[in-house]
């Protein structure tokens, strides 16, 4: 008899366990960046920004549907690789993820949005810039920076109008980001009244660039363009130095990163360097990014380098689409997420276009001065 009573028991307590666990909904939502390779810092801060965004979501118990919802990021490493770049989105899909915040690079985001646009499964970068990323035709892809037409045509034009540049030359690594990006900064230049008198190209994996740049000092150039990322920048500006070339060096989000003085060991000149990040904030907004940079040094102890408040934002942004639907579903919050407007973020007010691209997208333009970068404007 109290053996018969204990299984009563413990099945009447295994149910109400179960009840009690069945109310709360688990909310997967993945983030791809290169948490290794050369460009790992900036992957390790996007996670980093997603990670502080899962952990305050939890904290302060957000009811989805009617029910608590427990977020669980999982994060995966695509190296700043293709190929390894929809490996980890099949991963997602397979994990049947709600969301994806990612990829960083444009050329990893790019294959992996087909995989998650067959998944129907809603995807925002926080810092891809190609413009080709929203204007495949899926209705899944969402970004909240501004495209590159913006960032290098605005680029270009100041590369004329404030640097005076005369005798501009343009690099590239031949990745989906920065050729895209140079390409548009050749356009911006002739669009302002420029010329460019030089391309060469280079990868994303180099190192020695005497051969480029023993090219390019015959040209006796004023402005050098770059299109790649600062583990590349880095070692390119040394090289300039040690050649004697001392034109100003331009150049777009991915080398725009508080990494870049130590990568370029040194050598980096006083206002030679200027760089666009894609967004930006001005006025009463700025508070929200310096206390969000604030709390990210006290969590992390490390300074954000380029897209981690992005990250926070995108993250944000989707769950606040998931609350709105009441579902966390992406068939159901999908909508609901493409008509997002008006969404005040850290990073300024959030709104997507029927492409999926952030709604009049803020760049902001830095130098550096003492191994420090400082903010010369916000353009729109």
């Amino acid at each position: 008899m109290q053996v018969k009573l204990n299984v009563i028991v413990g099945a009447v307590a295994l149910c109400v366990g179960g009840t009690a666990f069945a109310q709360d909904l688990v909310v997967k939502i993945g983030h791809v960046g290169p948490t290794s390779g050369a460009i790992a810092h900036l992957g390790k801060d996007n996670e980093n920004g997603a990670r502080m965004a899962i952990e305050e979501l939890n904290a302060k118990g957000v009811t989805i549907g009617g029910k608590k919802a427990k977020f669980e990021l999982l994060a995966e490493d695509d190296g700043g690789d293709p190929k390894q770049g929809t490996a980890a989105a099949q991963k997602l899909v397979d994990s049947k993820v709600n969301g994806v915040i990612g990829h960083l690079n444009s050329g990893t985001t790019i294959p992996a949005s087909k995989l998650y646009s067959d998944a129907g499964i809603p995807q925002i970068s926080p810092s891809a810039t190609n413009p080709r990323y929203t204007r495949q035709g899926y209705k899944t892809t969402f970004r909240v920076v501004a495209d590159d037409v913006h960032l290098g045509g605005t680029l270009g034009r100041y590369a004329v109008k404030d640097l005076k540049g005369k005798k501009i030359v343009v690099i590239d690594d031949r990745t989906a980001y920065g050729q895209g990006v140079a390409d548009e900064f050749e356009k911006g230049v002739k669009a302002a009244g420029g010329a460019t008198i030089g391309r060469e190209f280079t990868n994303d994996k180099a190192t020695d660039f005497t051969a480029i740049l023993t090219s390019l000092k015959a040209k006796s150039p004023d402005v050098v363009f770059f299109g790649g990322m600062d583990a590349v920048a880095g070692p390119m500006i040394r090289q300039m130095k040690q050649l004697g070339i001392n034109a100003k060096f331009v150049g777009g989000d991915g080398i725009c990163s508080s990494e870049l003085p130590k990568l370029a060991a040194g050598t980096l000149a006083d206002s030679q360097v200027v760089c666009a990040e894609a967004g930006g904030v001005e006025g009463e907004a700025k508070k929200s990014m310096d206390d969000f940079r604030a709390k990210f040094k006290a969590k992390y102890n490390a300074e954000v380098q380029v897209y981690a408040p992005y990250v926070y934002d995108a993250t944000m942004v989707m769950v606040a689409a998931m609350v709105k639907a009441g579902s966390a579903e992406p068939a159901k919050y999908l909508p609901v997420l493409a008509a997002t407007d008006g969404y005040k973020g850290v990073t300024g007010t959030i709104g997507f276009d029927n492409k999926g691209d952030i709604k009049n997208g803020a760049l902001t333009l830095y130098t550096y001065k003492g191994g420090k970068r400082e903010q010369l404007a916000v353009v729109r």
